[in-house]
């Protein structure tokens, strides 16, 4: 008896170029299927944009990619083709595969060279940031795509201010520079807990300037005064403390904040200088002089004029010696 394998092994070749030849017929089959325009479709171009819209409505994107590639190649001069290369883009980034948005953000991009003042443009300037927009890694990461994404919004907001897609696109665009943010935030987070503050103030201070509206900011406010406070800056950390209590009605930074808000004026305090009269130097003394303020005070009247001064208790001055004649050495006697 010839088994199974027996046969595969003295007729695999043949077998195996039989397997392939029925793939691809059924493929092309089914491709013919719903590439194959109905008898009786008047515009067939129409029918196609419609089969493709169906089938993205289905979520079935390769057979919505046939249909609108069709119309696309198939039909150059319809209107619909400006509709029908949106919908191989969104049936690309549909797909969710890194390729697809790929080749959906090359259509978006074609879309808008040559259809620039379609009634539809703002919708496909929007789709374009989305193929970054649905690639941005986790903050941890690099965040090239995330630039990208907010390069886009940034140009929907400059060429389509008055669109009906603005709403949707702020949303996300906060999302995107939320995550930058944090990206930056984090490292400086990590230079805190390394205790190398100048590090983590700089990055701090970085989101500060950037991204003043970022949304977890609470926790920038209360790590940044946390830094000064630690190299001795109190003065520029209290106002970040009272950011934090007037811009967050609810945070889980408040009590803590509070409590080196209240450390840092208490610091402040002690710093102050007192709020009685100040107290002036002494003069320098000149040596041997005794200071001023140190004996008793004596109160001296001066003389009428013509008087005689009078006398001070005390043992009386001794009377003024007379000089004695200056008396020249006598010269040695010549010979001695």
């Amino acid at each position: 008896m010839v088994t199974s394998p027996t046969i595969l092994r003295r007729h695999g070749a043949p077998v195996a170029r039989l397997v392939v030849l029925l793939t691809l017929v059924l493929a092309a089959g089914c491709a013919a299927k719903r590439g194959n325009i109905p008898a009786g479709v008047t515009e067939p171009d129409k029918y196609l944009a419609e089969q493709g819209a169906a089938a993205i409505a289905d979520r079935k994107w390769y057979t919505a990619r046939e249909y609108y590639q069709q119309l696309v190649d198939g039909y150059p001069q319809s209107p619909l083709r400006a509709d029908a290369k949106l919908g191989l883009g969104d049936a690309y980034l549909g797909d969710g595969t890194t390729e697809g948005k790929l080749r959906a953000e090359r259509e978006f991009q074609e879309f808008l060279s040559y259809f620039p003042t379609h009634a539809r443009a703002d919708y496909a300037q929007y789709k374009l940031a989305m193929t970054h927009f649905d690639q941005m890694p986790k903050a941890e990461r690099d965040q090239t795509e995330t630039r990208a994404a907010l390069v886009q919004f940034g140009a929907f907001r400059e060429r389509y201010p008055n669109s009906g897609l603005m709403p949707e696109v702020r949303e996300k665009e906060r999302i995107a520079r939320d995550r930058m943010s944090e990206s930056i935030y984090r490292v400086g987070f990590y230079y805190h807990r390394s205790r190398w503050y100048p590090g983590a103030i700089s990055r701090f201070r970085q989101v500060l300037q950037e991204d003043p509206q970022f949304t977890n900011r609470d926790a920038l406010y209360y790590y940044l005064a946390d830094s000064l406070v630690t190299i001795k800056r109190d003065a520029e950390a209290l106002p970040l403390l009272e950011k934090l209590k007037q811009e967050f009605e609810q945070s889980e930074f408040l009590e803590k904040g509070e409590t080196l808000a209240a450390q840092i004026r208490s610091t402040l305090a002690q710093q102050a200088p007192s709020q009685g009269t100040p107290l002036l130097e002494a003069p320098q003394q000149a040596p041997g002089v005794a200071p001023a303020g140190t004996g008793p005070t004596i109160s001296v009247t001066a003389p009428p004029a013509g008087a005689a001064p009078a006398s001070r208790p005390g043992p009386a001055p001794a009377a003024p010696t007379t000089p004695s004649a200056t008396v020249k050495p006598t010269p040695p006697a010549a010979g001695l």
